[in-house]
């Protein structure tokens, strides 16, 4: 159960019950569980890290810039991240033959392994981090959070780039 904390006077506010703060711990226990996971397989990746490779491996070729649109991730950090899968074997950069001074990403052997063995890890602790609801309010959580980050997308410093064409 959850402590109500009150402040009163002309300031009054219940923070537990705004969107921003229930959103923010909904983030920082989903963060704790898939850090834990991560470690429990011995594989140290961040959930962007996790992200990136996901979205290589359903889109191989990307470039930096769209890899940051397709997991909605800052452009000007998303280089870090590749960095960091690079300096891991996970991903390599390889010369877009039509644009020499571009770069496409792919995963490598290694990550496509090290994905394919995290894929069931992540997918596994979903009902985890969405403990307290059954199954129907699960489906519904999950369609209403994409209602609303959807609809917010546009506010984001870092919004989603889906490519939409069929």
């Amino acid at each position: 159960m959850v402590a109500k904390i009150m402040i009163r006077g002309p300031m009054k506010l219940e923070i537990h019950n705004m969107a921003g703060h229930l959103i923010r711990r909904l983030n920082q226990i989903s963060m704790s569980v898939f850090n834990e996971r991560m470690r429990a397989t011995g594989h140290a990746l961040t959930s962007v890290q996790f992200a990136a490779m996901n979205a290589l491996h359903a889109k191989p070729g990307l470039d930096q810039a769209s890899l940051a649109g397709v997991i909605a991730y800052d452009r000007a950090t998303i280089g870090g991240v590749v960095d960091r899968l690079e300096g891991k074997g996970l991903v390599k950069r390889i010369v877009n033959e039509r644009d020499r001074r571009a770069r496409t990403i792919t995963l490598t052997p290694e990550g496509e392994q090290i994905l394919h063995e995290l894929i069931p890890v992540v997918k596994r602790f979903q009902d985890e981090i969405l403990l307290g609801l059954n199954e129907a309010e699960r489906a519904e959580f999950l369609r209403l959070a994409a209602k609303v980050a959807d609809a917010g997308n546009h506010l984001s410093r870092a919004p989603l780039i889906l490519d939409r064409k069929p």
